[in-house]
């Protein structure tokens, strides 16, 4: 079986889990363990206790009283729902994205001001850390060739016909 820190990793692409887990420790009061964090991503990735558990080589039951006793729990610490029943497991990654832990979608947009409307930037990731925000960015710039450089202008063939 694989690492607990390699499991559920696609959560990280939707999630911020760095966040999540620093908050969620304070709600817990100490650090969560591999396998908590194990089960968090595994929910949200959108996995079932049940489906969590044949993945894992666990127990289904085990799995859910395990989210019972620390994830679900946690959870509603941190987001003030201590009072309220979890109906269905579903409800932690729909509660922890109106909390806004989801990560929004890279931007695409086109950039206008002379360059061609085939151009793009894409903002990849947006990181806030220690009073500073990184923002990473994918530029694509297509420039279109002025007229007088035209593919038909070239004399590409005549060197070989001689």
């Amino acid at each position: 079986m694989a690492p607990t820190n390699e499991q559920f990793t696609q959560a990280a692409h939707q999630w911020d889990l760095e966040t999540l887990y620093t908050d969620l420790a304070s709600a817990k009061g100490k650090r969560l363990t591999p396998v908590e964090k194990l089960h968090l991503r595994g929910l949200l990735c959108g996995y079932s206790p049940g489906e969590m558990a044949e993945k894992l080589g666990k127990d289904a039951k085990g799995v859910e009283s395990d989210l019972c006793a620390s994830i679900y729990k946690y959870v509603k610490g941190l987001i003030g729902k201590c009072n309220e029943k979890i109906g269905n497991w579903r409800n932690i990654a729909e509660w922890l994205e109106d909390a806004g832990y989801k990560t929004k979608p890279p931007a695409k947009f086109p950039i206008q001001d002379g360059l061609s409307e085939n151009s793009k930037v894409n903002i990849t990731n947006i990181i806030c850390d220690n009073n500073q925000i990184t923002i990473d960015v994918f530029l694509q710039i297509t420039v279109p060739l002025p007229s007088e450089l035209s593919i038909q202008n070239l004399d590409i063939n005549d060197n070989n016909s001689n």
